[in-house]
């Protein structure tokens, strides 16, 4: 009995012995976690403070357009200001964008201002100006690497300088050095874009904000290289998104009526008598010119918080069913086509099989998840007798309704209306498991097989879910919706052409019914495939070189350069099981010098498809040498400007300021989206390294 009490004796006493011995390296261990942190704060606050930043004591000492850091002293410090004015010129199917940023430094120290803005996927950026005083600096076109490293000279130099770098085709990167003390240097940018058309109305997208990205993979090793390339967001290059640094800008906070403001004007030449125009997000004026021209500006200074879209419609009498404009530079003769394909068949009767994928993540906390929810129930509610379905969730992990596609009893399709009653938004980004689960699935039925993959896109992966789409796709079709007031287009219209689907947006709860009976009727109806021109031998370059399928109400957009155009061309098809097809006179047409540009501009996406997929440098070598003969911003090609004068004396520091960006209208960030770090993994490995610790010691006692 002895024995036994004295067993238990020692066993009490050693787990006590653990306990105190555990609590106390904890102790330690959290007692020197939060001095680094108060360190480090201490820190940030003092290089805050040395950087010489003009002190704000309260938010409401602040000027309108004022942006502001807080320090953990709960002080505020000025820094560079940005303000943007957008003039868009609209004539027929082609708009010329001019895009002013004012950044001004209030601080008392020399700086340099860092600015990542969204721009319009199919954008062709190719001037950049620099105006100091009433000065301009034409901007020049430099290969990328050539074009950093004269701004850096400049910079050091103490030149005023600035550089325009395309991050991806929807996301730039102006960076401004050597702004002295209460100056103002604006930046002027030009891009051209075509006109969208679907369904005949024509409409144009500004992005005015970024949907913070999610980054998967494991961060770089911050080698001198890859730190001599690294941007100034928040997040770390990783192994898949080797340029995260430069597409995750910081992000305010909480709205405010004093963030960043933008204004825009726009004279609209439809070329064709109109029967509306409306902006769906925006209050403008509109002033009627003549039947069929418009000017319309904002009413007020809107917050960059959601893409302002214009849509227009022309008179019922007037709508265009073809477009013509050609262009003669250089020896070379250049051609941009739009032609509307054939109406409507009705095919009701065919079965599909049709799956959704929604988005769960933390990007679409909010009222992107109310729209994707309500987008989904209007789905489901079109789902006929014949028709299967299935619905994919993806977040951090992701999982199916049902293990594959059932068809839509009204038993199936109760328990799917709760399933999306049930969804909601936490988590990573993790894409590529959703889009292999749904491509790589087995068909359930016979008939088409449709996906619809309602996203915000918010990653910073794309070119490896564009790879996933190719590889994966079969004989299925991607249709990508794009959720919220700022989805990412470049991913949504992307994925859409490798998944030989269509794209559309979902702005407000107000636009789903009408944008998604706009995508069933597309989900419905015949599509025009396997599209083919016929020149008569002509010798010719035209983009895109694969022409993609089209439905119901999307007009087909051509753009050609030969050495001398042919009198006319031929268009074949086949438009549901029938063959089709269209001969095209290419005499007439309207005259526009923006078509060299539009021409390049989808060269450049070509190769660009291309070198991801086989990296070869001789395709690089093409993409530059496009880029730089047409003076355009490309992956590879940047704008750079400099003032041939010194301003800053070298003696004097200059500090370098990324200027925050507006979170999108009715979005919640609780906190940035993470990078796929394995922080997860590291905790149950540091908990199962403390129970080992305390295991050793109680067999130590």
């Amino acid at each position: 009995m002895k024995a036994s009490q004295h067993i238990a004796n020692h066993l009490l006493t050693s787990l006590m012995n653990c306990i105190l011995y555990s609590w106390a390296i904890g102790f330690v261990i959290s007692l020197s976690l939060v001095g680094l942190v108060f360190i480090s704060s201490n820190a940030q606050a003092e290089t805050y403070d040395e950087f010489g930043l003009e002190r704000v004591g309260s938010l409401s000492e602040l000027q309108s357009g004022q942006l502001v850091f807080k320090t953990e002293k709960g002080h505020y410090l000025s820094s560079p200001n940005l303000n943007t004015e957008v003039d868009i010129e609209v004539s027929g199917l082609l708009a010329r964008v001019t895009v002013s940023q004012t950044f001004s430094n209030p601080s008392l120290q020399w700086q340099e201002g860092i600015y990542v803005f969204p721009l319009p996927e199919t954008a062709a950026v190719d001037h950049l100006r620099m105006k100091v005083g009433e000065r301009f600096i034409e901007g020049d076109i430099k290969a990328k690497k050539q074009a950093r490293k004269v701004y850096q000279q400049a910079k050091r130099e103490g030149k005023r300088a600035s550089l325009i770098e395309q991050q991806r085709p929807n996301l730039f990167t102006t960076s401004v050095a050597n702004i002295a003390p209460n100056e103002r240097i604006t930046v002027v940018i030009e891009y051209q874009q075509s006109v969208s058309q679907d369904a005949g109305a024509f409409s144009l997208r500004f992005p005015m904000a970024i949907t913070p990205r999610y980054i998967p993979g494991t961060a770089l090793e911050n080698t001198e290289e890859i730190n001599h390339f690294s941007g100034n967001g928040w997040a770390l290059n990783t192994n898949q998104v080797p340029g995260a640094s430069h597409i995750t800008p910081p992000v305010l906070a909480v709205e405010s009526e004093l963030n960043h403001r933008v204004n825009i004007s726009i004279m609209l030449a439809a070329g064709f008598a109109l029967e509306y125009v409306k902006s769906s997000y925006h209050e403008i004026e509109e002033v009627i010119v003549d039947a069929n021209t418009r000017k319309i500006r904002f009413i007020d200074n809107a917050v960059a918080n959601r893409d302002f879209e214009l849509v227009w419609q022309a008179s019922k009498q007037q709508a265009p069913q073809a477009a013509l404009f050609k262009q003669h530079k250089n020896g070379e003769d250049y051609a941009l086509l739009m032609l509307t394909p054939p109406k409507k068949l009705n095919v009701d009767s065919i079965s599909r099989e049709l799956v959704f994928i929604v988005d769960t993540s933390g990007s679409m906390d909010g009222t992107s998840m109310k729209q994707a929810k309500s987008a989904l129930h209007y789905g489901l509610s079109q789902l006929r007798p014949q028709d299967s379905f299935n619905i994919i969730r993806f977040s951090d992990d992701v999982d199916s309704l049902f293990r594959r596609a059932k068809v839509a009893s009204r038993e199936n399709l109760d328990t799917a209306h709760d399933y999306v009653n049930w969804l909601h938004a936490d988590g990573g980004t993790e894409m590529a498991p959703a889009l292999q689960m749904a491509l790589q699935a087995k068909q359930a039925t016979e008939g088409l097989r449709q996906v619809v993959f309602l996203t915000d896109g918010s990653v910073g992966n794309e070119d490896e879910l564009f790879s996933i789409i190719e590889r994966d796709l079969a004989n299925s079709r991607l249709f990508t919706v794009g959720i919220g007031s700022a989805p990412n287009s470049h991913f949504m219209n992307r994925a859409a052409l490798f998944g030989r689907g269509s794209h559309s947006y979902i702005g407000s709860e107000d636009e789903v019914r009408q944008k998604m009976q706009a995508l069933f009727a597309k989900l419905s109806h015949p599509v025009l495939t396997n599209i083919k021109l016929e020149l008569d031998d002509v010798d010719s370059d035209v983009f895109p070189k694969t022409i993609p399928d089209l439905y119901l109400g999307e007009p087909l957009l051509l753009t050609l350069k030969a050495t001398t155009l042919p009198d006319e061309i031929v268009i074949k098809g086949v438009y549901g099981n029938q063959a089709w097809q269209k001969k095209v006179e290419l005499q007439g047409g309207g005259e526009s010098k923006a078509v060299s540009v539009s021409w390049a501009r989808r060269k450049i996406s070509g190769l660009m498809d291309e070198y991801r997929r086989t990296n070869h440098d001789s395709i690089k070598s093409e993409l530059v040498d496009t880029a730089l003969e047409h003076h355009l911003v490309s992956k590879f090609t940047s704008l750079v400007a400099v003032d041939k004068t010194p301003v800053r004396p070298l003696s004097k520091d200059l500090n370098t300021q990324t200027i925050a960006v507006n979170p999108p209208a009715r979005h919640v960030i609780s906190e940035l989206p993470q990078t796929a770090t394995p922080a997860t993994l590291q905790l149950i490995l540091g908990f199962l390294l403390l129970l080992t610790s305390l295991f050793m010691q109680w067999r130590r006692i």
